[in-house]
């Protein structure tokens, strides 16, 4: 597990995401995990770092809506909310597009999550592959505020993170909400900085 500052260590970051690693960085709400969702073999090795249970889903994090829409089926609530509240803490739950698939998920959904942190955001857009984003914690855990938080968690489990890019001390925020769009209907999964 290395520590490089998070302005100096991008490219490093995108090498580590494209070669099968895990990467944790900075969000606007806590510090988080990206790895390539694509990939089974890094996907196994996230759940086995964050020991988190199979069945909970994953999100993907993405550089824009344009992006997202390529993964996701869109719709007129998903575009309401997205002008209101994206870039920023929100992640929308939404059907997957017929031939999309990421390892480790049913297939049917995947949340959608853009960022407002710069370096989540360069993450995305130069990693060129679907990134996951979930947050840089132990299952059930405190979220991860500092690289030092993280270190502190992951120091002693087997499976640890390549590279932590570390942006210095994050102000606590709430996670971020999670809500799923099925046709006009909108259901909170999660309530967190943004109130819908």
């Amino acid at each position: 597990m290395r520590t490089l500052p998070a302005d100096h260590g991008l490219n490093e970051a995108v090498a580590v995401l494209r070669s099968g690693g895990i990467v944790a960085h900075a969000t606007e709400t806590c510090y988080g995990f990206a790895c390539d969702l694509t990939n089974p073999d890094v996907v196994r090795k996230l759940f086995l770092l964050k020991d988190r249970p199979e069945e909970v889903q994953m999100s993907a994090l993405f550089s824009s809506l344009d992006a997202a829409k390529e993964w996701v089926e869109w719709n007129e609530k998903a575009e309401e909310l997205a002008r209101k509240y994206l870039p920023g803490p929100l992640t929308i739950i939404l059907p997957m597009r017929s031939g999309k698939r990421i390892a480790m998920n049913d297939g049917q959904s995947l949340g959608v999550r853009i960022s407002s942190h710069p370096i989540a955001q360069k993450l995305a857009e130069l990693s060129g592959v679907l990134l996951s984003t979930t947050s840089a914690n132990l299952h059930g855990e405190p979220s991860a505020y500092s690289a030092e938080e993280i270190v502190a968690q992951f120091k002693h489990r087997e499976v640890q993170p390549d590279l932590i890019l570390d942006s210095g001390i994050l102000q606590k925020a709430p996670p971020s909400t999670v809500l799923v769009i099925e046709g006009e209907e909108v259901r909170i999964v999660r309530q967190g900085t943004i109130l819908i």
